[in-house]
């Protein structure tokens, strides 16, 4: 570091410094205040309104609440006026929710369904009240929900794999090490050459580099999930992807537009009649307010049908606002029209609503049957039809509005009359609008290219059950094993797991009950989980599952626990992950297993060799050259690809798979090593001590030779160089390392290491032992294959 940059750095440390604690102090300065019901006076209480930050309100407090207030704290209402809240830092819903005092919740009624609690962390949208704080701080409904997230996940199957083999190659080191120096010292006398011999032998049968290729092949799957414009955060994630079965799916936003879609537009015996829309139409065209998303699917529904409703015809006199309360909108609008004779004109005027169903039938007296063009009193019994049709409609997953008109007189309606609401009243019920969040039209692929790789979806969601299997059937997801939140809570622990286990659609669930279930998919199910979701009721979930993935739409605290992060709300690139995941953790296992293997034969040829010929069969340069050579070699195995069949399943560490491996394969290598070393000692004589340069020759080619070809049996089922070749970084690696090793033999470097020249009868009983080495692995690697259906 210059004298320039270490003069900065001496002056901005202590600014960050002071700049930080100034941020810290005027934090502090921050409050919040609430307006709370306290008593006051040493011998006569009086109750008295004041107003303290939220972080000192304590239990027994009785608040105050307005529109725009977070609760501090939990909260018993005592009393409310038209009280809406906004629960979707809890739910994930954009839907708010109408709370009341008046009311006496069942038992069975769901925590987040409770129409007399308010939560902390939710706002008040609209209306007023007061409330009894019950709970702060730490036990707060919210606190608890997430006072076990953020915490270290423990290992998976693959890290306690990895941790039981390097136990037993230490164990297997151990035991052979030190036989191998004792033999050594024995016949040589020199205890630092043999233990540095031993050093040598302990540094082969280690895998080097299995770091390196798992921390590359990771990295070479984020860059490519980055292409598709997915974020991954934890690399690791992209490994536990590709062992991923079960993809549990929240369903808003991820399967659907997230947008409306107006479906039909119905009379009061629902019968779809222009009539309807036209004045639903009409409604949205004037409103000026403010345009929601039903307003554009009511308009994109007329002009994309070809409906010519001439609003240029209308006038708009007045408007009563959309708010909260009400939920309805009205305008009052004029048109001209016509005598029967054609010579004269007068004009009309009406007062169009529409909203939600229940608060615009409030306001309706009358019915109009549209068919015959009568306006009746509306009854008990057509409230109740209407009621029904509402209900079926909902059944299939669509949400309903209700139109209704109103004809005024000129003379009542001048100025600005609409601002009375009691204006609203006497209205003539038209009928209703339904609409749809459809499904993205990559959904039902993306689910589909899933399924056939292994991977189920399960959807959990808050919306109601009706609408999750209106749009699980649209994609494809089967619905004959559904159940609700509510219907979970009262079931046992068995008949829970059960029941998770065997359902496709679970809707109305909260934050704490979509953790049960991914809880009980990956200890119950033994399944490794992934969960999909972008909102604050998603975190539990997302922080629990094998593989937590968010979108960048999402809430902050989704994305924090998210391990990957999608740019775009597209499902297809989750498919390109699975199989980014597989292919990355068939080239570790490629490795691991290639290098296990090779690794153990290797010594236990060293082991024998020296037992045989009561010297060493390579001195320890020439066996650290060895591995090192052969180590460089591998480096290229994570841009190697993985058969077809490999990326249709799900990939998962197997307990007893790495054992049983090094059982059936191991002893193939060591065979092939004892047959040089006789060949050698038969046919070459190279059994005395004189001999060991060519012998130390021979078997550093040799063992070269075999790790560096080791790689191609051992990363297909199929044949080797016939039916399956390697991509071309594999070859370009064995090629050039396999004609470096052979090229030291005859360099300056090989004389120093002390290396001879070998004759050509050698190369050809190479040629020979490998042929038979690729004949035998082939054998016994359909035999493994037959008897446990798998092989890497």
């Amino acid at each position: 570091m210059d004298a320039s940059c270490l003069c900065w750095f001496l002056l901005v440390s202590p600014c960050d410094s002071t700049s930080s604690k100034a941020a810290m102090k005027l934090s502090e300065l921050v409050r919040c205040p609430v307006k709370v019901q306290r008593c006051a006076g040493r011998f006569v209480q009086t109750e008295l309104i004041v107003q303290i930050d939220q972080r000192d309100v304590v239990t027994g407090d009785i608040v105050i609440f307005e529109p725009g207030d977070l609760f501090p704290g939990d909260v018993r209402l005592l009393s409310s006026k038209h009280l809406v809240v906004s629960q979707s830092s809890l739910t994930g819903e954009s839907m708010t929710t109408e709370k009341t005092a008046d009311i006496r919740e069942d038992q069975s009624t769901p925590l987040l369904d409770l129409r007399n609690i308010c939560f902390m962390g939710t706002n008040v949208v609209s209306g007023s009240g007061t409330g009894l704080v019950v709970s702060t701080g730490s036990k707060t409904y919210m606190s608890t929900m997430f006072s076990a997230i953020g915490k270290k996940k423990p290992p998976d199957d693959f890290e306690n794999g990895v941790r039981r083999i390097s136990y037993v190659l230490i164990a297997v080191m151990l035991v052979v090490v030190t036989i191998i120096v004792l033999t050594d010292y024995f016949t040589s006398r020199s205890l630092s050459g043999s233990v540095l011999f031993g050093i040598s032998v302990a540094s082969a049968l280690t895998p080097q580099m299995l770091p390196l290729i798992v921390n590359t092949s990771l990295a070479k799957g984020a860059v490519s999930m980055a292409r598709d414009r997915c974020i991954v955060k934890s690399i690791t994630a992209i490994r536990d992807m590709g062992s991923m079965d079960v993809l549990c799916i929240d369903k808003t936003g991820t399967l659907t537009m997230n947008r409306a879609i107006m479906v039909n537009h119905l009379d009061s015996q629902g019968l779809p009649k222009e009539k309807v829309l036209r004045f639903a139409f009409l409604n949205s065209y004037f409103k000026t307010d403010q345009k929601y998303p039903l307003d554009d699917a009511i308009l994109a529904y007329v002009y994309t049908n070809g409906y010519r409703f001439q609003p240029s015809k209308w006038s708009k006199i007045d408007e009563i606002p959309f708010d909260f309360i009400r939920r309805r909108v009205s305008v009052i609008l004029e048109t001209e029209s016509y005598a029967e004779d054609r010579n004269h004109q007068f004009l009309k005027r009406f007062m169009v609503t529409k909203g939600a169903l229940e608060e615009v039938m409030k306001v309706c007296s009358f019915i109009e049957h549209v068919d015959s063009g009568e306006i009746s009193t509306l009854s008990s019994e057509d409230y109740q039809r209407i009621l029904c049709i509402a209900e079926e409609v909902s059944n299939e997953g669509l949400r309903t509005i209700g139109v209704a008109i109103k004809r005024l007189k000129l003379q009542n309606s001048n100025g600005s009359m609409a601002n009375d609401e009691d204006f609203e009243s006497d209205m003539v019920f038209l009928g209703l609008v339904t609409f749809f969040d459809p499904p993205k039209d990559s959904a039902k692929q993306a689910l589909w290219l899933l399924a056939e790789k292994g991977v189920k979806a399960k959807v959990l969601t808050g919306d109601s059950l009706s609408l999750a299997i209106r749009v699980c059937k649209e994609v494809g997801i089967k619905t004959t094993h559904v159940t609700t939140g509510p219907e979970l809570e009262l079931l046992s622990q068995d008949t829970f797991h059960e029941t998770v286990k065997r359902a496709t659609v679970l809707a109305r669930l909260t934050p704490t009950q979509k953790l049960r279930v991914v809880q009980s998919l990956q200890t119950v199910g033994k399944h490794v989980v992934g969960f999909l979701g972008d909102g604050v009721n998603d975190s539990l979930a997302l922080d629990a599952a094998n593989v937590g993935i968010s979108v960048d739409s999402g809430v902050s605290v989704a994305k924090d626990f998210a391990d990957i992060i999608l740019l775009e709300k597209d499902l297809n690139v989750l498919v390109a992950g699975v199989e980014q995941g597989r292919l990355t953790f068939g080239n570790t296992m490629k490795y691991l297993k290639m290098s296990v293997i090779a690794n153990v034969g290797s010594v236990i040829s060293l082991l024998i060799a020296t037992l045989v010929l009561q010297y060493e069969p390579l001195t320890a340069k020439q066996l650290l050259t060895q591995n090192f050579l052969y180590s460089v070699g591998q480096i290229a195995i994570p841009w190697d690809k993985m058969e077809e069949d490999y990326v249709k399943t799900p990939q998962r560490w197997s307990r007893k798979g790495l054992p049983l491996f090094i059982l059936w394969n191991g002893p193939v290598c060591t065979i092939c090593d004892v047959a040089t070393l006789v060949f050698l000692c038969f046919y070459y004589q190279a059994t005395t001590l004189e001999d060991n340069k060519f012998f130390h020759s021979a078997w550093f080619i040799e063992g070269l030779l075999m790790q560096t070809l080791i790689i191609h049996l051992i990363r297909t089922e199929k044949i080797p160089f016939i039916q399956e070749v390697a991509s071309w970084p594999v070859i370009c690696s064995t090629v050039v390392i396999s004609a470096i090793g052979i090229a030291i033999l005859y360099t300056p470097i090989g004389e120093v290491m002390g290396f001879v020249y070998l004759p050509l009868s050698y190369f050809g009983f190479l040629v020979v032992l490998f042929v038979g080495y690729f004949s035998v692995g082939q054998v016994v690697k359909r035999l493994y294959i037959f008897v446990y259906k798998r092989w890497l």
